[in-house]
């Protein structure tokens, strides 16, 4: 029998291939670490919930985050919480809208964010974005977006990418997260406004400088 004629007979005798890992829940005493539950639909109710709190009580607020960029029409895997900005003079007052319609409210020891949970998700009330007090201008700025069938506030799309940007560090640096909401979002950013702010900062000059390698965006023009 010559070598090929040997591996087909191997072949047909070969046991089918596992569609599914030999660790699977069939395997009694067998623990497997599965991936974490898709909670982007419960995070997204949490946020309509929120946002029509807010907006039934004139609330000045304005979405942000990962909803926010979804809102805009990023393609984003949401999984932590929902952010909303708003002004610190108006904690108080939005604190008690909350609590009055039975929803938990914690006053973290972080003085820059109130939090809160809702249909079992949590939700962080931003008191400052990027190290600077929420204002009425920022909130002014927002865009009016469907968050699915609710419309509400949504941070402008400068100020969303912005605050991605600021929150880089040696510490935490996830250009892979931000990258899927500055490309589709490229034509309603300021690019001009988001270097002066952000641009002299090492993480977010090379990750502005990521864009430009992958043209999403047009070099920054030389000085005289």
């Amino acid at each position: 029998m010559g070598p090929k004629a040997a591996m087909d007979r191997r072949a047909e005798h070969a046991e089918p291939p596992l569609l599914f890992d030999e660790a699977d829940d069939w395997s009694p005493g067998v623990s497997v670490d599965r991936l974490p539950p898709d909670r982007a639909q419960a995070i997204l109710e949490a946020a309509k919930r929120i946002g029509s709190l807010l907006k039934a009580k004139d609330h000045p607020f304005a979405l942000a985050g990962g909803v926010a960029a979804y809102a805009h029409g990023a393609v984003v895997r949401l999984q932590h919480d929902a952010d909303f900005c708003i002004r610190r003079e108006d904690a108080d007052a939005v604190t008690r809208t909350l609590r009055e319609a039975g929803l938990q409210v914690f006053l973290p020891p972080e003085d820059w964010l109130i939090k809160a949970r809702c249909l079992g998700q949590d939700v962080d009330l931003i008191l400052e974005l990027a190290k600077r007090p929420v204002t009425s201008e920022l909130l002014e700025r927002a865009e009016v977006l469907p968050v699915d069938s609710v419309h509400m506030p949504v941070l402008a799309a400068t100020d969303l990418v912005s605050s991605l940007l600021a929150a880089f560090s040696e510490h935490h640096c996830d250009f892979g997260a931000v990258l899927p909401v500055a490309r589709p979002l490229r034509e309603k950013i300021d690019w001009r406004r988001v270097r002066a702010e952000r641009g002299d900062a090492p993480m977010a000059a090379a990750f502005l400088y990521l864009l430009e390698r992958l043209q999403v965006i047009e070099p920054e023009e030389a000085g005289p």
